[in-house]
């Protein structure tokens, strides 16, 4: 397999999912060459608060890749894109079905030109079935995927993620698919089309919910920070006003969390054996814990629960994430120089390599910054460039 290091990736992808796929690649070395419209650009670059009117979505989104703004509708600007696609290893897209077709630069187009290449297609609903032309927004896919309808307080409605999660979780997902695709790739030559739909990566996060449903007819009802599955696990308040969320996914540590808020007695019960068991006692289970915890100050309690080796954290907010000295001794925040802002923070890479690390090497660029570059590559002259520039084909 090639290493992400040594691929050519055209993300001509907007909000979300194909950018971050795109970005992942670019983390770990990948030259990403972002294709945007010479004036709208990606729209996350419009999104979100904004520093000396500079998007600092964009920052994020369009770290590690090379900015040019070319109109893919046009047919010079369609002429551009197959030649920048030639020797390109990876395109990732998310118009609508149809679109690159109808603009010359379809799968059956592009493959004949580089058989080599894998197309990556992010969309709401996927290329085929009666709603893949409907406008789709990872918003969809997490009220269509059961999240929503089982995210919330049980006598509440249901609930939205108050940020783009099921676009998060398909651009993991295209990501890993492309990445399978290059390794197909390194056996046969051959490229391929990767369809990804965002509404299928969550639903598949969410667990055998279908296993569930068409062998027992269980429906996921709303929780709240409860669990279905096991007990106790909620978020707690302490005694200073600091919410603390507790984990008792393994038995072990559902024992040790019970005895150290002074119920020992429940673990020697026989449903407690189990998080099906506990989960029918969670009423009982929670009051032991939450009355435990209302009496005494956050660092009190989350001193007790590491010397009882039990899990345990502060919820937090950004504030407490950057001052984190976890998060310190991971590197997880790095911060650069960058031309318009004078300096930026942003998530590093979100895993490490031993052998192959990532790093961010530059935030988002300017729209159209590194056109003319990209095109000179494609074996464009100055005298083209200049013309397509003057035709308002690139920026």
């Amino acid at each position: 397999m090639f290493p992400p290091a040594a691929l050519k990736v055209v993300d001509a992808a907007t909000l979300f999912a194909g950018p971050l796929a795109a970005g992942m690649l670019g983390d770990f070395g990948a030259d990403v060459i972002k294709i945007e419209h010479p004036l709208r650009g990606d729209p996350s670059r419009g999104h979100g608060p904004l520093k000396d009117g500079v998007s600092l979505t964009w920052k994020q989104l369009g770290r590690n890749k090379r900015a040019a703004a070319i109109d893919l509708s046009t047919v010079r600007g369609q002429e551009a894109m197959r030649r920048i696609l030639a020797d390109a290893d990876v395109l990732i897209e998310n118009f609508r079905p149809g679109t690159l077709e109808r603009w010359n630069l379809g799968p059956d187009t592009l493959l004949a030109l580089n058989p080599r290449l894998v197309i990556a297609r992010v969309t709401g609903f996927g290329q085929t079935g009666p709603r893949a032309h409907e406008p789709g927004f990872g918003t969809l896919a997490e009220a269509m995927s059961g999240f929503a309808a089982m995210t919330g307080q049980p006598d509440g409605p249901p609930t939205l993620p108050p940020l783009a999660l099921a676009d998060g979780i398909a651009g993991l997902a295209t990501g890993f698919a492309i990445m399978l695709a290059i390794a197909h790739r390194t056996e046969t030559g051959r490229g391929q089309v990767v369809d990804t739909a965002i509404i299928e990566p969550i639903l598949t996060l969410l667990g055998p919910q279908i296993t569930f449903y068409e062998a027992l007819g269980i429906v996921p009802r709303r929780h709240g920070n409860r669990s279905d599955k096991n007990a106790p696990r909620n978020i707690y308040r302490s005694r200073d006003g600091r919410w603390l969320a507790v984990s008792t996914s393994a038995q072990s540590i559902a024992e040790r969390v019970v005895t150290l808020v002074g119920r020992p007695d429940l673990v020697a019960q026989e449903w407690f054996r189990s998080g099906h068991g506990r989960v029918q006692h969670v009423d009982e289970l929670d009051e032991a814990v939450g009355s435990w915890i209302s009496g005494r100050d956050a660092k009190e309690v989350v001193d007790a629960f590491v010397e009882a080796e039990a899990a345990i954290t502060p919820v937090y907010d950004i504030s407490d994430i950057v001052r984190d000295p976890q998060y310190e001794a991971l590197g997880t925040i790095v911060r650069m120089p960058d031309p318009d802002l004078g300096m930026v923070a942003m998530q590093n890479v979100m895993f490490r390599l031993s052998e192959t690390p990532g790093a961010v090497r530059w935030a988002g660029r300017p729209l159209g910054a590194d056109t003319d570059e990209v095109l000179r590559e494609a074996g464009f002259e100055a005298e083209e460039i200049a013309g397509m520039r003057t035709a308002g084909v690139i920026r």
